[in-house]
Order: C-alpha cells, then structure tokens, then sequence
C-alpha cells in the first residue's frame, strides 16, 4: 500500500521554492522521504533496544519492523502531553 499527500503553495512559496530548488516537486519529495528514512531509524533502533531488553528475537526488513512496532503517532503523543500538563 502506499499513500499520496498533495500540497498547495501560494505564487509567492512556489516562487520561493523555485529561488532554491531546480525543481520544487523534487525537492518536496527528497525532504518527505529523508524525514521519512530518519524515522524509520529511530522506530527501527528504539524497537531493537526494546527486543534486545526482552530477550525477543529481531527479525525482517526495516519496513517490517516498522510496521509491527506498537507506535504512537505524533498527533496520539501530543495529545497525551497536553491532557497530562493541564
């Protein structure tokens, strides 16, 4: 499965966005997929630590790992900071 976002600049950002890429939907897409690769490490690193602790056997690719990490979303964890400090 795979998702698609759309984005949608003014003039003014595309204009912008134009000053310092030599193409804007190649540079939106290099900066999503390389945040993207940065969270699949620290999901990846965090979930072999944690194994590592219980004594679990780590198996499968990166995106396995992933995908079967009990994870919370920034939008969850946000959340439960925010109703944790009222």
């Amino acid at each position: 499965m795979s998702v698609q976002y759309t984005i949608t600049l003014s003039d003014a950002e595309d204009k912008a966005l134009a000053y310092v890429a030599a193409s804007q939907q190649d540079w939106i897409d290099n900066a999503v997929h390389e945040r993207c690769r940065i969270a699949i490490e620290e999901i990846v690193a965090a979930e072999v630590q944690r194994k590592l602790a219980a004594n679990e056997t780590i198996s499968g690719s990166k995106a396995d790992i992933v995908m079967a990490a009990l994870i919370k979303s920034a939008a969850q964890r946000n959340t439960e900071t925010a109703t944790a400090s009222i």
